[in-house]
This record gives C-alpha cells, sequence and structure tokens, in this order.
C-alpha cells in the first residue's frame, strides 16, 4: 500500500493533460509536476487515493536531453506556465501527441491524418495580463497565484507577458504605496484595488492600463492625477480605465467601467482588419497565431461569394470579419451582448456591411435558422473550453452545412463533439491542425474542417 510521505525511485512514463509526469509503481498511477518522459526521479507521495497519487520531485536522478532550465525566476511557485523546464521542440510534440491521443481514445478516430503544429514566438506573446494585488509586510505587491491557490508570487515580469507590464507596475506599485492605497483581501472583502489588466496591440503597439477596484466610486483613487502623469510617461499609453467589482467572486472584472484618461479602448488589427479592444472584450491573447489561424480557417473553408456563414461563439467578430469579404453574408452569434456591440462597432468602422451580428445562445439562435429553413452553407464554432453540448451538436446537424469548422482551445471536448458531429457517416473529418496559441503551458488550439 503506496502512502502519504513514501519515498521511491521511478522513470517517468509519458505526460499527463495538463504536463504532469506519470510514473507507475506496481500498478499505481502516480502524477508529479516537473518530471519529463524518460527521467529518473526520487519522488515523495503527496497524496494517496485508492488507484492513483501525487508525488513530488526531490531528485532528478537522470535528466531528460530535453529538460531546460526556466527563464522566469519564480517558474517553480506560478501557477501561471508549467512546462518551462521543456524545451519548445518537446513541447510541441507534446501537444501533437496529446491532440492524437484524444482524438483516438475519446473520438474513436483511427488512422488520422493531422498536419503539422504552427509553432509561435514562446515567450512575450501575451497581449493582455491580469496581475492580482496584494498587501504583503506592509507593501503592495503584484504577481501571480501560486498553482492550486490564492496565494500571491510577486512577480512584476512574467516572461510570457508582453514585456512593458515591468514598467507599468513599478509605476503602480510607487502610486500604491506612496499614496497608502489598500489592496484587496478576499477574506475580509476589504481594500481597494483588486487587479491591475493591461492589454497591447500586438501591431499598433497601443497600450491600455485598467484598475479594477473594490468600490463604485472612482474616488476612493486619492492623487489620480499623479499617477496618470506617472503613467502616461509610458510610450504609446493610450487608455487608463477603472472597472468597478464590488462583488465576492474570483471573476476578475466588473461589468462597468470608467475612463480615467484618454480612450475606452485600444485598437489592434487581424489580416488588415482594425478591432478597438475595450476592457472587457474578448481578444485571442496572441493576436499573431490568432491571425494564422483565422487565414486557416479561410483556406480550408474555400469560402464562395455566394455562401453565407453563421459563426457561433463570434466573440467581438473576429473569425466573422475576417471571413466577411469573401462570403455573401456571415452571421455572428454571441451570448455577452458587450461583445455583439463591440463587434458590431468593428464591422461599423471597417465599412464591412454583410455582416449580422446576432445577441443570444448559439443553440438557441441557430435552432431559428432552422426553423426558418434558411440556407446555411458553413458554420463556424469555436466554443469555450467546455465545448459544445448535445443540443448545439444536434442543432447544427439539422441545419445541415455543407462544412463544419471548429475552432477548439481544448483537445478532449472536441474530441468528444467530433466523434457525434460524424456519427452516421453525417460528416467526414478532413483536416485537422494544431496551433500553439499558448507556449510554455500544456493548452492547445486546433482547427478541423468537417
Amino acid at each position: 500500500m503506496i502512502k502519504k510521505n513514501d519515498v521511491f525511485t521511478c522513470v517517468i512514463e509519458d505526460l499527463g493533460s495538463t504536463g504532469e509526469g506519470i510514473a507507475r509503481i506496481d500498478n499505481f498511477v502516480i502524477f508529479i509536476d516537473g518530471a519529463l518522459i524518460g527521467e529518473k526521479c526520487k519522488i515523495k507521495i503527496l497524496k494517496s487515493k485508492k488507484n492513483y497519487g501525487y508525488g513530488k520531485i526531490i531528485d532528478i536522478l537522470e535528466p531528460s536531453e530535453n529538460r531546460v532550465i526556466p527563464r522566469c525566476n519564480v517558474y517553480s511557485k506560478c501557477g501561471g506556465c508549467n512546462l518551462q523546464h521543456l524545451n519548445y521542440e518537446g513541447q510541441l510534440k507534446y501537444k501533437e501527441d496529446k491532440l492524437k491521443s484524444c482524438l483516438e481514445k475519446i473520438g474513436g478516430f483511427k488512422n488520422i491524418k493531422i498536419d503539422n503544429i504552427v509553432s509561435s514566438n514562446n515567450y512575450n506573446y501575451r497581449n493582455k495580463s491580469q496581475f492580482p494585488i496584494r498587501k504583503i509586510d506592509d507593501k503592495a505587491q503584484i504577481g501571480f497565484y501560486a498553482k492550486n491557490s490564492h496565494r500571491l508570487i510577486p512577480c512584476i515580469d512574467c516572461s510570457i507577458q508582453n514585456e512593458i507590464n515591468k514598467e507599468i507596475n513599478n509605476v503602480l506599485l510607487e502610486y500604491l504605496d506612496s499614496n497608502n492605497i489598500s489592496c484587496y483581501d478576499e477574506i475580509t472583502q476589504k481594500g481597494i484595488l483588486r487587479h491591475i489588466v493591461t492589454r497591447v496591440g500586438t501591431k499598433t503597439k497601443e497600450i491600455m492600463v485598467c484598475l479594477v477596484i473594490n468600490s463604485s466610486n472612482i474616488n476612493v483613487l486619492k492623487n489620480k492625477e499623479k499617477l496618470i502623469e506617472n503613467l502616461c510617461k509610458i510610450e504609446n499609453l493610450k487608455s487608463i480605465v477603472v472597472n468597478f467589482n464590488t462583488k465576492n467572486t474570483n471573476v476578475i472584472l466588473g461589468d462597468r467601467v470608467e475612463t480615467l484618461w484618454g480612450k475606452s479602448y485600444i485598437e489592434d488589427y487581424i489580416d488588415n482588419i482594425k478591432f478597438r479592444i475595450s476592457p472587457l472584450s474578448f481578444y485571442q491573447v496572441n493576436s499573431i497565431q490568432a491571425e494564422k489561424m483565422y487565414k486557416k480557417v479561410i483556406e480550408i473553408a474555400n469560402i464562395s461569394k455566394d455562401d453565407v456563414v453563421l459563426d457561433a461563439y463570434c466573440g467581438i467578430g473576429t473569425i466573422s470579419l475576417c471571413i466577411s469579404k469573401y462570403a455573401k453574408k456571415v452571421y455572428g452569434i454571441e451570448i455577452v451582448e458587450q461583445a455583439i456591440k463591440d463587434a458590431q462597432e468593428n464591422a461599423r468602422i471597417n465599412n464591412i456591411e454583410n455582416t449580422d451580428f446576432i445577441v443570444g445562445k448559439s443553440e438557441e439562435v441557430i435552432k431559428e435558422f432552422v426553423r426558418n429553413k434558411d440556407k446555411i452553407d458553413i458554420v463556424v464554432v469555436d466554443p469555450p473550453r467546455k465545448g459544445c453540448d448535445i443540443v448545439m451538436l444536434n442543432n447544427i446537424l439539422e441545419l445541415n452545412p455543407k462544412k463544419i469548422i471548429y475552432v477548439s482551445c481544448d483537445p478532449a471536448t472536441l474530441s468528444r463533439d467530433l466523434k457525434i458531429l460524424c456519427e452516421d457517416d453525417n460528416y467526414k473529418l478532413d483536416f485537422i491542425q494544431p496551433f500553439d496559441m499558448f507556449p510554455n503551458t500544456y493548452h492547445v488550439e486546433t482547427v478541423c474542417l468537417l
């Protein structure tokens, strides 16, 4: 019987769905963070269940040739990314293998051809950052949470975020301490500043700083003029906004935003289409990869000027607007009303007139298209991590488009949904390609054509 605090020497056989090493001792599976395939490790058992357990590395006796020194000096403590110890070639192979395994084991697909994963710049790629704030020893600290906790790990210079964050965070730390601005405490639900959210246009370099406060009154931020003066020394700063969130919640942003200085948005481009990005907008955090991915969507969809396209879970209209110039008509569906307003505004500023954006649940709006017997030639779905529910999938099948483009951020739910769509030979999985949208993490984005 393997129990807590037992020590073993083992060889890592595989990597799990979140990048953790997997070893077996007498058929007892042990998950070990930070271990790589082929490594011989001395481990200590942290937790033991009936058939599996969790361990931590005490010593790496025989390291993998793919092991590298993480660039980030808080990597072992922070819960933000989890594959910096694996070289980039190894990360890409892991993600390809993960996708293939899910398609085979969950989807039931055999001998399927997967195009090579599209690689990314693996550092400083994120255009959006969210930093929680805490007071530690009466000093304001900015950073990220430790894995599976809300314990703050101080870090103002994350290696996967935009480098400008270090300059922004230093200005804010000085402001918080010199003006004695309190930081939010999740236990007491007191304190003013909760989070700092930054956004940077990849092509325009425009910068937004958003202060999330535990108040409905902007005047709790003392000496705002000095803060604005110091932030405005940062080149390309275009927007300083305040977001109001007084709820006892883990959701970072509240519903209301007030502009403190400059514009209420920044702008960026994907495929020469301009997008206005507000604090509440969903916009892919790796926009260079997003552009590559959307170009692949357009390529495999092979849209004609007579095609009507329906884009479900459309967000602020990024895919809809990118494909609009190839189609007769594009309908975008999104449940978040503000996102639809953003999509309509993005269509307006780009003089795109063949799109129609609809607020509602995708499965319900699609059902209306079915009832009205509307002709939809191509359906594009880009759902959240949980994938599409069965109602959505059945309504897509009823709609019976010529092609379905499925954009996924989770191989497991993708494989589950593809299995349903391809049952009874309704559709054939014709093309599949992963994209590394989130380097140094276990996440992988995938584009499929049915």
